[in-house]
């Protein structure tokens, strides 16, 4: 953290628009943390979850520190609307409401940056200011930001799945999953044999032979199916099979015939060439 607060200093000096704040996460802690602050400021409409001149960009935040850390952090300073940390710079992007907790978690790792969403634009001058005072504290005994042996612990408690809470999503998302699919179903029998502008209708695959679903049982079954339809063909055809074979052989020893002939023909045309000498 030392090494990064210098950097954040020079970087602050140097004429940067960057501003250094000085931050704490224990009381007993003799290196402060900077966490670099500057106003978000982007093109109109280009990011519309971080509007401009209400948005406060702060760099070097460390992977222990959460939203609700910097959300009391920079409070001071106004109330703050909402606090995205991501990995790396960014368009901002409307965040699933839906979002699993058990499927596609992503645990961030290393320094990340965070984009703190004002509800008034004079807080983020109030922010700014905050690099002229002291080193702040961020942990407190009401909200402590755990570091350390305590933080790794608590990511392994986190990781222990709970069955019942799993079963509920699983199920929450069958019947999300199972209401799309009939409304989609009801969609296509609405528009089903109903022209459109162009006058096309459109044609499904629904009949006495619908298709066969893409699976690997599927598959097993259609390959079982042909290997034994194949083999009652042979047993059946077996007497015809060997006429086709002797077929065959006639045609090669024809062909080969032809081709001695061919060759005994033009050995005759070449001997009877004039020769004067």
């Amino acid at each position: 953290s030392s090494g990064n607060g210098a950097g954040a200093a020079a970087a602050s000096q140097s004429g940067a628009s960057l501003a250094a704040l000085e931050v704490k996460f224990a009381e007993r802690q003799r290196s402060p943390h900077c966490l670099l602050v500057k106003e978000h400021q982007v093109r109109e409409g280009t990011d519309t979850s971080h509007p401009p001149r209400r948005t406060l960009f702060v760099l070097n935040v460390p992977p222990y520190c959460g939203p609700d850390s910097l959300s009391r952090l920079f409070s001071r300073c106004g109330h703050v609307q909402s606090v995205d940390i991501c990995d790396k710079p960014g368009p901002g992007e409307k965040k699933d409401k839906s979002a699993s907790k058990f499927f596609d978690h992503k645990t961030l790792k290393g320094f990340q940056v965070a984009y703190v969403v004002f509800r008034k634009p004079t807080a983020i001058q109030a922010a700014k200011a905050l690099s002229q005072q002291g080193p702040l504290l961020i942990s407190t005994e009401s909200h402590p930001v755990k570091t350390g042996i305590s933080k790794w612990i608590a990511s392994y408690e986190a990781s222990i799945v709970d069955p019942n809470e799993l079963k509920a999503e699983v199920d929450a998302y069958m019947q999300d999953y199972d209401k799309k699919v009939a409304e989609e179903e009801a969609k296509a029998a609405k528009e089903e044999g109903v022209p459109d502008e162009e006058g096309w209708v459109k044609v499904t695959r629904k009949g006495r032979k619908p298709g066969l679903p893409r699976t690997e049982a599927a598959n097993l079954r259609v390959l079982e199916k042909e290997k034994q339809k194949r083999a009652r063909k042979e047993l059946l055809n077996f007497y015809a099979w060997q006429h086709r074979e002797t077929k065959r052989e006639h045609i090669a020893q024809l062909r080969k015939k032809f081709e001695e002939d061919k060759q005994r023909i033009a050995l005759m045309r070449a001997q009877r060439k004039f020769r004067p000498y």
